[in-house]
């Protein structure tokens, strides 16, 4: 039986045509420069942001008050229009008084820096005998909490009896009240050295010159370094507040003087150095402590 024969038809189907193929563009690799640039911006950034918003919204608010009718205090427009001559030229001297904001900062920092000097060396060596010694800790600790306790005003009357003379009197309210916080702050480091190293300094049978250098102090500085921080601070209020009874140059009679003659935007303007010189000295003092105890220092 003869079977038919399929004929089956073949229609070439067309493929469609490839669409062409996309080039991705890759962007350039940023060079270690370029992204240590773009980073340090923004760690700039990140820190001086927040303060400027904060401050340009605290003299909106503070000028919005006191352009008010009946306010006592002036507003930052006028402040700055009054105190234009002495923010740019700081440097005048008449005589006498008379002088730029530069030389009563000056006269100041000296007398700080005399006074808070010897706080420290004292304060150091004090701390650290009644950290190391008990019986010195029994004898003396309690004498030195409460000393610590009279206001530093307090002194200067005492002190104008002994030295009968402005200029020692402010060195020495400034060295009595600084010393009490590193008093304290070395004795508790030198008690809080760990075992260990009074061990060691017995294997290598250090004396006591070489314990103090190589084991005590590396081993106290960050306490030491607090203190001497709560010093400064404390040293740079009580000059502004000893220099408004004892006269003469310097940033405290300046405001004083600046009061009796009803200037109070020089008054304002006196408390904005004040402020920037006393943050100056404490990043300074926390700038040495980050060096010398490597960052273990309290920031």
């Amino acid at each position: 039986m003869n079977m038919p024969v399929l004929k089956i038809e073949t229609t070439a189907v067309p493929f469609p045509s490839a669409a062409p193929a996309k080039v991705l563009a890759i962007a350039p690799k940023k060079t270690p420069l370029v992204a240590r640039t773009i980073a340090r911006a923004r760690s700039f950034a990140v820190v001086v942001v927040p303060p400027v918003v904060v401050i340009a919204l605290g003299l909106v608010v503070w000028e919005m008050l006191c352009r008010r009718t009946g306010a006592t205090l002036p507003p930052p427009s006028k402040v700055l229009a009054d105190t234009w001559e002495l923010i740019v030229d700081p440097f005048f001297d008449r005589g006498g008084i008379d002088k730029g904001l530069f030389w009563h900062m000056s006269a100041s920092l000296q007398r700080v820096a005399f006074g808070y000097a010897l706080a420290a060396v004292a304060g150091v060596a004090l701390g650290t005998l009644v950290g190391q010694s008990t019986w010195a800790m029994r004898g003396l600790d309690p004498i030195f909490q409460v000393l610590r306790t009279v206001p530093p005003l307090a002194w200067l009357p005492l002190s104008l009896a002994a030295f009968r003379n402005g200029q020692p009197s402010a060195i020495f309210v400034i060295f009595i009240t600084a010393i009490w916080p590193i008093i304290i702050n070395t004795a508790v480091g030198i008690r809080n050295i760990p075992q260990d190293y009074r061990n060691v300094a017995q294997v290598l049978r250090l004396n006591q010159l070489e314990y103090f250098f190589k084991i005590m102090v590396p081993a106290a500085a960050p306490y030491i370094f607090t203190g001497l921080r709560i010093g400064i601070g404390l040293s740079w209020l009580a000059i502004v507040a000893a220099e408004m009874l004892i006269g003469g140059v310097g940033i405290g009679f300046f405001i004083w003087d600046a009061w009796n003659s009803s200037h109070i935007s020089e008054i304002i303007l006196a408390l904005i150095y004040v402020g920037l010189v006393g943050f100056i000295l404490d990043r300074i003092v926390a700038g040495v402590a980050t060096i010398v105890t490597r960052g273990t220092a309290a920031n």
